[in-house]
């Protein structure tokens, strides 16, 4: 397979562009590396993906140094000609389109930058896989589309018509997007409703990387609705596992567009995350309580039974074995950097 990944710097496209790479497929990785969070962390994650970030170039080819098989390019999605001309040059057989702007408050403050990331880059994406068609593209949807659904677990069938923030709805948009292409022009695509990703190299904004910074530097953490929100947190290396299996399995049915929640199916309150972290660290935190914020929702729980019939795979690594990796890997890289 000859892979496009966006979001090649970024968590889930650094750790999954490693897994292709360890299959042996052919891989061209695009970013635009944009300062939403820490830059540093996005070229350390190149960086070890052999991609030097002296030689990074916008839109230009930069070769991996590790792996012959990888070549990325500094690319924004709404450059939509370079864009059309990448797909036309590459012929690329699948896409894994994890590119977006992330993060629930942020869009409260910037709505733009969710259009523009979430909305134009999609259907710029779309647009390529229109023109020069692809086998599958796979992208990420979220969790966030459930809102506040009273239905838990959340199953891919519940109705997702609520969303409680805007990033949210643009996750939403993303899926009701791809339906259309596939059912207009029969691109194969299967978006994945990520629950509450985390790991090593995770975000920075994350829950699991602001509680250990927090506790490791003596400051204060802010425990919003008492510590009370849930989430399905789920590993990485889980993560990785399930979209390794989605890849090469396009949708087959008239309309070939398929939806799967990947998650542990094993929420966890933030209190009891911060007690896992704690034991990990050895350390107490120092704890505010604060009461809800606009656009976060009270629980995520994935049923993951369709996912499980279809790939025979459910993701398993228990919070406290993803948090013990999780501190180590922050250990040694917060020491180097």
């Amino acid at each position: 397979m000859k892979i496009l990944v966006t979001g090649a710097a970024g968590f889930i496209g650094y750790h999954v562009i490693k897994g292709l790479l360890n299959q042996k497929h052919l891989v061209v990785g695009i970013d635009n590396i944009n300062s939403y969070y820490d830059e540093q962390l996005k070229y350390a994650r190149l960086e070890d993906t052999g991609i030097k970030k002296s030689k990074i170039k916008p839109n230009e080819y930069v070769q991996s140094n590790i792996f012959n098989s990888y070549q990325f390019i500094k690319m924004d999605l709404n450059e939509r000609e370079k864009l059309q001309s990448l797909f036309e040059r590459e012929k690329f057989t699948h896409i894994v389109h994890l590119a977006a702007q992330a993060g629930v408050r942020y869009s409260i403050q910037n709505p733009y930058a969710y259009i523009d990331s979430n909305i134009l880059g999609f259907i710029n994406i779309l647009e390529s896989c229109r023109n020069h068609p692809v086998e599958h593209l796979v992208y990420a949807s979220s969790s966030s589309v459930y809102g506040n659904n009273d239905s838990i677990p959340s199953k891919e069938t519940d109705i997702t018509d609520t969303p409680s923030c805007l990033y949210a709805a643009t996750k939403k948009a993303n899926e009701l997007m791809a339906y259309s292409y596939a059912n207009l022009y029969k691109i194969a695509a299967t978006g994945i409703r990520f629950f509450t990703v985390y790991g090593p190299w995770g975000r920075p904004d994350m829950a699991p990387s602001l509680f250990m910074s927090a506790i490791l530097k003596n400051e204060p953490i802010h425990l919003f609705n008492h510590g009370h929100l849930e989430r399905d947190f789920t590993y990485i290396d889980d993560i990785v596992e399930g979209v390794l299996k989605v890849v090469p399995s396009p949708p087959k049915q008239e309309i070939p567009h398929n939806i799967y929640n990947m998650g542990c199916s094993s929420p966890v309150k933030l209190n009891t995350l911060l007690n896992t972290i704690e034991n990990v660290t050895g350390k107490k935190a120092i704890v505010i309580l604060e009461e809800m914020q606009p656009g976060d929702v009270i629980s995520t729980y994935a049923d993951t039974t369709r996912f499980k019939r279809d790939f025979n795979f459910q993701p398993s690594i228990s919070i406290q074995t993803g948090i013990r990796k999780f501190f180590q890997w922050y250990m040694e890289f917060y020491e180097t950097h």
